[in-house]
């Protein structure tokens, strides 16, 4: 190597070595962290009062570096937390303005977290996409607005998407369900149209998939089951409809199954009341109809089992009296007749849960 090749070396090592201080940040990250506050406003607790300085990586609040690269990893700011200053003050966090695209400069970032801060407007940067290391996006209970980027697959890494408690429109991206990595999924709360995605049973890795209160219409994809890993599923209030798919039955971890307040119709499959892992179900507030199935036994356990506000018709099975536990049950507002069975889960539940019926008689109702 020449005499001009060493002196290029040696000046690129230089310039090296001041993008990244080795008792900081690099200016480029700190400048993208500053844009980033910039464009916030928090009058009240002083969130952002140590961010000062020369070295972000060092007592900045909410701010993680890579101890290897100095890069900026994470921002971790939450409105409501166990932090002393939220204890001190006697209020949860507020913060206003948006969030700035120059957050898509911090390309070392694995997680961002900006949640419960309740005023925090705008659109969620299209350009997030680009940080290829992101494993955790979470800005639940804000006022983000627009749609969810439509290229939010590029983030492969993904583990965590909560977008949920926000003002966020459009429809759930196709791409999204070739987030290999993703786990867990919480969109509710939202103004989402349209259906779910066909072909949502090749997120493979996700246990829990949160679609509540939006506006989501169509049938829930059979592929859903696929979901081998999934203990958590609440579509309640959309406008969803046709059948409840009877493979949802056959999950093997799936415990809670919230399906209330949609436009199901057709009858409750049989291995939905008979699967041994579900504790929580709700099919309340839907158009199903047909018989109760008289599916329960020894291994039935339910701690909150709620069938209100349907169209089924036909008696109380009383196979319902050998399940191993019932916490809560509700059937009323249907049109069921006949005595309701003796013994638990009956004796301890109260006439509201059987009042509206066509029928029903017997203990807690008037005697048969």
């Amino acid at each position: 190597m020449g005499l001009t090749g060493v002196t290029f070396l040696v000046t690129l090592m230089m310039l090296t070595a001041v993008t990244i201080p080795a008792n900081g940040c690099s200016p480029a990250d700190q400048a993208a962290l500053m844009d980033f506050k910039a464009a916030l406003n928090e009058p009240y607790l002083g969130i952002f009062n140590t961010w000062t300085g020369t070295n972000c990586c060092q007592g900045w609040n909410g701010v993680g570096c890579d101890p290897n690269t100095q890069r900026v990893a994470d921002i971790v700011l939450r409105g409501e937390s166990e932090d002393p200053i939220y204890e001190k003050a006697g209020r949860s966090g507020y913060m206003t303005g948006s969030l700035s695209p120059s957050l898509c400069k911090l390309d070392g970032l694995t997680t961002l977290i900006v949640a419960d801060w309740k005023d925090i407007s705008g659109e969620i940067p299209a350009c997030l996409t680009s940080l290829k290391n992101l494993r955790i996006v979470d800005l639940i209970g804000n006022k983000i607005t627009g749609q969810i980027p439509a290229n939010i697959a590029q983030l492969s890494k993904l583990a965590v998407l909560n977008l949920a408690d926000n003002q966020i429109s459009g429809s759930i991206p196709g791409s999204i369900v070739n987030l290999g990595k993703l786990m867990h999924l919480d969109l509710s709360n939202n103004q989402l149209s349209g259906e779910i995605p066909a072909d949502i049973g090749k997120l493979s890795m996700m246990s829990r998939a949160l679609f509540n209160k939006n506006k989501l219409t169509g049938s829930i994809p059979n592929s859903i089951s696929k979901l081998y890993r999934l203990a958590d599923l609440d579509l309640a209030m959309n406008q969803i409809t046709g059948s409840i798919p009877a493979q949802l039955g056959s999950m093997p971890v799936l415990s809670t199954l919230n399906l209330d307040s949609n436009q199901l119709s057709g009858s409750i499959p049989n291995n939905l009341l008979s699967s041994p892992g579900l504790n929580i179900l709700n099919l309340s507030r839907n158009s199903l109809e047909g018989l109760l199935p008289d599916v329960f036994g020894s291994k039935t356990y339910f701690t909150h089992l709620d069938l209100s506000y349907n169209n089924l018709r036909g008696s109380i099975p009383k196979s319902l009296a050998s399940a191993k536990y019932i916490g809560h049950l509700d059937l009323s507002y249907n049109h069921l007749c006949g005595p309701i069975p003796n013994g638990s889960p009956f004796d301890h539940l109260e006439a509201s849960s059987f009042s509206n019926n066509d029928c029903l008689c017997g203990s807690p109702l008037r005697t048969c």
